[in-house]
């Protein structure tokens, strides 16, 4: 067992404003990057829907059948590629929050664990965005009944991309939480 750092008692009230000057920070970081990028929001899309457009038949495009979906879907694409950008900002907040209560065996790994998760993260969404998504969509482009013509609604497409995203990129966080669960002793590596 690892011997526990010394611990500066703090009252529930120091907490809350530690707590809340962190989510203060992540919310600043999230609103710059998103009005960085908000310039960017139809390129943004534009990159993520190449791989549907280019399997469309010619002639086609994607539709929208909301009248505030060609505003709004740039849009929420440009705060989830904020959030996407923040992530690595948003863990250091929380470790920051969380590692005076943390013994120096358990700060030893966390590092590592942090740094790997993200990363892990990131090749997921990547392996999803390159390889999976043109599959999947050439499979379903190419398996519909002859007549029916493919329009793709733009809110739709993205939450499915969205979606795909998460999916893949917590899939690819298995070997952290494999470690974790041997670590902790609550399985053992037998």
């Amino acid at each position: 067992m690892s011997t526990p750092l010394p611990v500066v008692d703090m009252p529930l009230v120091a907490h809350l404003i530690e707590l809340r000057t962190r989510v203060m920070r992540i919310m600043g970081v999230l609103m710059v990057l998103f009005f960085s990028l908000v310039y960017f929001r139809n390129d943004l899309y534009a990159a993520v829907s190449l791989p549907l457009r280019e399997l469309l038949p010619p002639g086609s495009t994607m539709i929208a059948t909301d009248v505030t979906a060609p505003f709004m879907a740039p849009f929420k694409l440009t705060f989830f590629v904020s959030l996407f950008i923040a992530v690595p900002y948003l863990l250091h907040q929380i470790w920051g929050f969380i590692s005076p209560a943390l013994y120096l065996r358990e700060k030893r790994i966390a590092v590592p664990l942090l740094v790997s998760s993200v990363l892990l993260f990131y090749v997921g969404v990547g392996f999803a965005y390159f390889i999976t998504l043109p599959a999947i969509l050439g499979f379903f482009t190419k398996v519909g009944p002859d007549g029916v013509a493919m329009m793709t609604d733009i809110n739709l497409y993205l939450d499915f991309v969205l979606k795909l995203f998460l999916v893949f990129g917590l899939t690819f966080e298995i070997p952290v939480a494999v470690f974790m669960v041997i670590w902790s002793g609550i399985v053992s590596s037998d």
